[in-house]
């Protein structure tokens, strides 16, 4: 009898019982789903990176394609008047497959450049003077700032595409985002052999409105801030914000280290990947 008792109790179910229990009433938000991962983590049944990369997957629903765009300021263009000749040495420097073309400014975006076609152009006729570029540009892709990245990410794998120019409501280049940039929010981040260490890890989207990594050091911050924030116990912002949190925040929890106002992005189980920051007057911090 007390075996039967105990094979009825709730608390007493295995770990395959709560997760069918779970799909058995049909999860309906985004907090049933995370629970039946966390249950099926804690029991190894997945381990914490294919966690993280479901997880990656769900938030990305929620994201913006302005909130992981390379900025304006810092998007890698050519311009279509330059000779082929002083391209090349750009283009082999960065090391970039892709590349937006542009007109006069910014917002004359002519086309993407795919640096592949350019070889056999060079080998048919030798002479960079004789290749116009025109000829060999694909149709820039035009994305609104409020795109969503799971629409994104699925216009990119359909389409084929890669890149995408990000325009603001007066149709001017607000920046560039690629298929790797929304990968990265789902395995994080990707990086190849012409990576930077520190590269773009503090982003100015407008004026106040930064994009900030969460593994930017302190040290990094205040320097570009001119901060004062203590690297004492920690060295990076993440870490910082999670000591003010108090716990593992999610998506638009917002914090305040002194003057400066931290929203999370994107985070995860484990830690915090992205952050929005705005510096708040003195006053009224």
């Amino acid at each position: 009898m007390s075996e039967d008792r105990s094979s009825s109790d709730p608390g007493d179910k295995s770990w395959i019982e709560k997760i069918a229990h779970a799909f058995s009433s049909e999860p309906k938000t985004r907090e049933d789903l995370l629970d039946v991962l966390a249950v099926a983590r804690q029991n190894e049944v997945i381990d914490d990176d294919a966690t993280s990369i479901v997880e990656g997957a769900m938030h990305i629903s929620e994201m913006q394609a302005r909130e992981i765009m390379i900025p304006r300021p810092q998007m890698g263009v050519l311009k279509i008047e330059q000779p082929l000749s002083e391209l090349l040495p750009i283009i082999m420097e960065t090391g970039h497959s892709r590349y937006p073309v542009i007109g006069d400014t910014l917002d004359e975006v002519l086309g993407i450049l795919l640096s592949k076609d350019l070889l056999p152009l060079l080998w048919k006729t030798g002479n960079t003077d004789d290749i116009d570029l025109r000829t060999v540009l694909r149709p820039a892709t035009l994305v609104p700032e409020s795109k969503r990245l799971n629409v994104l990410l699925r216009d990119f794998r359909e389409k084929r595409n890669h890149m995408a120019v990000v325009i603001d409501e007066y149709g001017g280049a607000a920046g560039l985002i690629t298929i790797e940039d929304i990968l990265e929010q789902i395995v994080g981040d990707i990086e190849d052999e012409y990576d930077e260490e520190d590269d773009l890890r503090i982003r100015k989207i407008a004026d106040n409105d930064f994009v900030v990594k969460a593994l930017t050091p302190i040290e990094e911050f205040n320097n570009y801030f001119n901060a004062n924030l203590s690297d004492d116990e920690f060295d990076t912002i993440g870490g910082l914000l999670l000591q003010s949190f108090g716990h593992l925040p999610s998506r638009n929890e917002v914090a305040q280290l002194e003057h400066f106002e931290f929203k999370v992005v994107n985070a995860d189980h484990r830690q915090i990947h992205l952050l929005r920051m705005r510096e708040l007057a003195k006053d009224d911090a």
